[in-house]
């Protein structure tokens, strides 16, 4: 299915091929990937889990984003509000509106589904200009703290800056 078009940026559903499509290019780019994650994402879509969305710029893979709408996971999983994940555009690719057009088409997405959204965001230097864009997209902490490994990360406990470190942020969307 094809959500948006515009002669240079398209954005349609996954396909199975994207899985190492992805991959490929994120290694490419110096990004630790595995394959494995998406094509969980690609049977997660085909089962009907999830959104998966793929952009592509002038034919080329340029990005992805994923909508969970009845997330179990996070902040505010298992209370029926859809989750963004995995959202990513390719360094050659980003600032030609990608991410822009990702974003609009998940929060549409999440609005059939719900009245609020909310994703993870990462908290090193590598998740900076997505941090700022969600800022700017109106999203706000959920209050409940650093998550580490899938858990609120108690005060003063342990944890590592890598990919599991993260802040829930939630946005509310109009109906």
């Amino acid at each position: 299915m094809i959500y948006y078009y515009n002669g240079d940026i398209l954005i349609r559903t996954v396909q199975e091929s994207d899985a190492r499509a992805i991959t490929d290019a994120e290694i490419a780019q110096g990004w630790d990937a595995e394959v494995e994650k998406y094509e969980m994402r690609f049977r997660d879509h085909e089962a009907g889990t999830a959104i998966a969305l793929v952009a592509e710029y002038r034919g080329c893979i340029a990005g992805y984003i994923n909508v969970y709408p009845n997330a179990r996971g996070g902040a505010f999983g298992g209370q029926g509000y859809p989750e963004i994940v995995d959202f990513g555009v390719l360094e050659k690719y980003r600032r030609n509106g990608i991410g822009t057009k990702l974003m609009e088409t998940a929060e549409k997405i999440a609005a059939k589904h719900g009245d609020m959204v909310y994703l993870g965001v990462g908290l090193h230097s590598g998740y900076g200009s997505a941090q700022r864009m969600y800022v700017k997209r109106g999203y706000i902490p959920d209050g409940s703290g650093v998550w580490y490994q899938d858990r609120v990360c108690e005060p003063y406990g342990d944890c590592r800056n890598d990919d599991d470190l993260v802040l829930y942020l939630s946005k509310k969307l109009k109906q």
